[in-house]
């Protein structure tokens, strides 16, 4: 359509003509809203779309959402061509993904399983099987192959095309050569578009700006912290025998892939280290550009590459394509509502699979957009995981050199980003430090992960799927905690203070357990949206009638901010304010943390005066701190939350006084340990936004009978009636003390797969390993737990199992309220 045409409003406007906007106008469409408008800067696909590699795979990913988003893609494109008359050139010729290690083996073991219990079925390959599937690979250095017969490649173009003439077909409005020059607001919410042609006033606005999100983004106060990198394929001559139906080849151990492509081989590579492009901001004229290939930087690769197939080091050389592509500090998507704007969402940083997952994450926003909410869990690509510095050229720039280079990087459990950190520290940072702390990025914080004990320096000798060198230091930090006392930096909780004399109404309002009771408590709850699932997992301290202060998970931090601040009534007297910055919080946990605490206060901490609970202001040294007698750990402890200034001297004081009772430090590695043997639930790692509380186990936390309304209510009274859980999360444990689960494992109930582990660590007190796991029945209840025959699967090997709806440890709870 001419941009002269452009009408005057639309409910949607959707920026950006690359696969994720054609996705997204094509899928609101699809659901009844016709009344769409695409507004493309240039040409369709002129951006990165046009030079995508083409991969269409469904194969790779252990995230259940993930999955199901590369499978839609998969089933839209098949269907696209029938219904369009578009061609797409959907090839499903195969893909083989190649273990040159045993690492790498172990891990797609693990990923395969995990396919396989849902329903993508993958198949694993010895080496002479490769090479009859793929002749002119080299296999004598791999260890096996993992075939999905059912993948392939498309062609970006055309499958981008058939989405916008299905979008057309349905009634959207595509208008091409439209840049968008703002975005109108009122309020705090969108109102509209502002282009060359005029102003579009509209309910929702969709940023799918590809690499120019974050530009488009930050002219609306909007963090979309992605940045483009260099990202290179080469293409040979022609090669006899280099046949359209040759699958797809993927190398991580070369860091590459290999297609035909038009008689030739294309040769794509992701190396460890890549190039930034333009982190002063991308140039608005860019368009079906190329880069100049670094030849220097890129020839050790393409020689490492080549050797997989040999016979590519005899072909000439057609072309050596550089071009950018958008990637992310996390390797994963932006997705989502602004936290800073209402309607406005965003689906970027794709991070070189937008083909292979474009259309599932239209259907995601589109739904979203149209229901108010997620259909999916989005708790590891919500655009509100990111914080406003991730947007510093700085970060980008140091970020980016690694994001592209991770993309075939294996997927130990431990891995942590090399760069940009030291961002955000604790107050208690520099002397952790010299504690032997070894850290980890935890949402941008150093936290530490585990100690290094006096004498040792804090260095892991190497990532892994089984134990490294510091595993016997982990387990001392955990039975310390058991039987002794710890303590423990979680400065990195997100801690909120509400305030006004209607800010415990809000607050009951807000959670499905009884908040505004006695003051001086602190109480564990759960936020819930209208369908009575999960938004937050968090505690809220009524500090007095009318100051609360309200703790969350770092990755839930800016969503229990936007969930607060957009649930203020006008007529509320409620203010928010994020303190996170000036506390240092300190965990004092274990048998004796009571004791510990008692020979640095004049407050008295005895269990009468003290109980669980508990919320007080007590003096330590010359410090004034807010004391909270409560556990993460299933052991008696306290969290002291210190404000920034008087951190350093009360963590003097206690490591001085804690001498005398044994006070070892513990990181995050315990901490994970220690809850998943009390089967403490932690949002965004084995609980989500699709969850409910009575099927995860948090059923004693809701308040049905409480004299306030609260948000899900009428559901939670629906849910419970049927008492009837055909998927609930248990406890596992494994009774061999040897093998280690982490997440993504596999469960068995006589044999038959139920479900899998959604997290695990070692519970050192346990024996053996211990997570938290989703499994199905009909129903689960105790009968079917314990009549059961259960075990987990752990890469093709077997074990047996324990599972419980109650905790392991102490279930009577004896030990927290001692």
């Amino acid at each position: 359509m001419s941009p002269s045409n452009i009408p005057e409003y639309a409910r949607v406007v959707v920026v950006g003509g690359g696969i994720i906007g054609c996705s997204v106008a094509y899928h609101l469409a699809e659901m009844g809203c016709q009344d769409v408008v695409l507004l493309e800067r240039d040409q369709l696909t002129s951006g990165t779309t046009w030079h995508a590699a083409g991969l269409m795979t469904t194969y790779g990913s252990g995230s259940e959402t993930i999955m199901g988003i590369r499978k839609h893609s998969m089933d839209l494109y098949k269907r696209l061509e029938k219904e369009t008359g578009q061609h797409t050139g959907f090839n499903p010729c195969g893909f083989i993904e190649l273990a040159a290690d045993a690492d790498r083996l172990e891990e797609y073991r693990r990923v395969t399983a995990f396919n396989r219990l849902h329903g993508n079925e993958i198949h694993e390959l010895s080496p002479a099987e490769v090479k009859e599937l793929f002749p002119f690979a080299r296999v004598d250095d791999i260890r096996a192959g993992f075939y999905a017969e059912h993948d392939g490649r498309i062609n970006p173009v055309d499958v981008t095309m058939a989405l916008a003439k299905g979008a057309r077909m349905k009634g959207v409005k595509i208008f091409q050569n439209t840049p968008v020059r703002g975005v109108l607001t009122r309020h705090g919410t969108v109102t509209g578009v502002r282009t060359d042609q005029g102003e579009i006033r509209s309910e929702f606005v969709v940023n799918c700006a590809g690499m120019w999100a974050r530009q488009l983004g930050e002219q609306s106060g909007v963090v979309i912290p992605n940045q483009a990198a260099e990202h290179y394929y080469l293409i040979t001559e022609r090669i006899d025998g280099m046949t359209t139906d040759l699958p797809v080849l993927e190398d991580p151990s070369t860091h590459s892939y290999f297609r035909e492509e038009t008689g030739g081989l294309m040769i794509g590579l992701f190396e460890p280290e890549c190039a930034p492009w333009k982190v002063e901001g991308i140039p608005e004229d860019f368009s079906f550009g190329e880069l100049p290939p670094d030849w220097d930087r890129l020839t050790p690769y393409l020689e490492k590459a080549m050797e997989r197939v040999p016979i590519s080091m005899e072909a000439g050389i057609r072309n050596f394509f550089c071009g950018p592509e958008s990637f992310t500090p996390d390797l994963a998507p932006v997705i989502g509502e602004a936290p800073e704007l209402r309607n406005y969402f965003v689906a970027a940083g794709l991070n070189s699979v937008g083909i292979i997952t474009g259309g599932g994450y239209g259907r995601v926003i589109a739904h979203w957009i149209l229901y108010g909410r997620p259909d999916v869990d989005v708790t590891g690509i919500n655009i509100d995981r990111f914080q406003k510095y991730q947007c510093n050229p700085e970060y980008r720039r140091q970020r980016a050199l690694e994001s592209l280079g991770l993309v075939y990087a294996c997927h130990f459990p431990d891995r942590s980003p090399k760069t940009a950190r030291g961002a955000r520290k604790s107050p208690f940072h520099d002397r952790l430090a010299a504690k032997g702390a070894h850290f980890r990025d935890v949402s941008g914080w150093e936290s530490p992960g585990w100690y290094a004990p006096e004498g040792q320096e804090p260095v892991a000798d190497r990532l892994t799927w089984g134990r490294a060198n510091w595993f016997p230091w982990w387990e001392a930090e955990h039975r310390a905690c058991r039987e002794g006392v710890i303590a423990m930096d979680m400065s990195f909780m997100g801690k909120f203070l509400v305030q006004g004399r209607d800010a415990g109404t809000f607050l009951d309002y807000l959670s499905a357990n009884e908040v505004n009771g006695e003051s001086g408590k602190i109480t564990y709850t759960q936020w819930l949206n209208e369908d009575g699932r999960l938004e937050a997992d968090l505690t809220v301290i009524k500090i007095d009638d009318d100051k609360f202060m309200v703790v969350t998970s770092d990755i839930a931090h800016r969503h229990t901010e936007t969930w607060m601040k957009r649930h203020i009534a006008e007529n509320q007297h409620v203010f928010v304010t994020d303190v996170t910055s000036g506390y240092g919080q300190l965990n004092i946990q274990g048998p004796k943390s009571r004791e510990l605490l008692q020979s640095l206060t004049s407050a008295d901490l005895s269990n009468e005066a003290f109980p669980f609970r508990t919320a007080r202001e007590i003096d330590i040294g010359l410090a004034r701190v807010l004391c909270v007698r409560i556990t993460y750990v299933g052991e008696l402890g306290y969290e002291l939350n210190i404000p920034s200034e008087q951190a350093g001297h009360v963590y003097d004081r206690i490591v001085e006084a804690g001498e005398k009772f044994g006070l070892k430090h513990a990181g995050l590695k315990a901490l994970a340990s220690l809850r998943l043997e009390k089967g403490y639930r932690d949002y965004g790692h084995d609980i989500d936004n699709m969850d409910d509380p009575y099927s995860v186990g948090l059923g004693f936390a809701v308040r049905l009978d409480k004299a306030a309304d609260f948000i899900g209510k009428q559901a939670c009274i629906e849910r419970k009636a049927k008492s009837r859980y055909t998927h609930r999360l248990v406890q596992i444990f494994l009774r061999d003390p040897e093998p280690q689960m982490i997440h993504q494992e596999i469960v068995l109930c006589n044999g038959i797969p139920v479900g899998d582990v959604r997290a695990a660590s070692y519970g050192h007190t346990l024996g053996g390993s211990v997570g938290l796991a989703m499994v199905e029945g009909d129903p689960v209840d105790a009968a079917y737990i314990n009549e059961g025959r259960w075990e987990v699967d752990i890469a093709g090997r077997i074990y047996p199992a324990e599972v419980s709806l109650k905790p392991m440890y102490d279930p009577g709870m004896e030990k927290i309220k001692a």
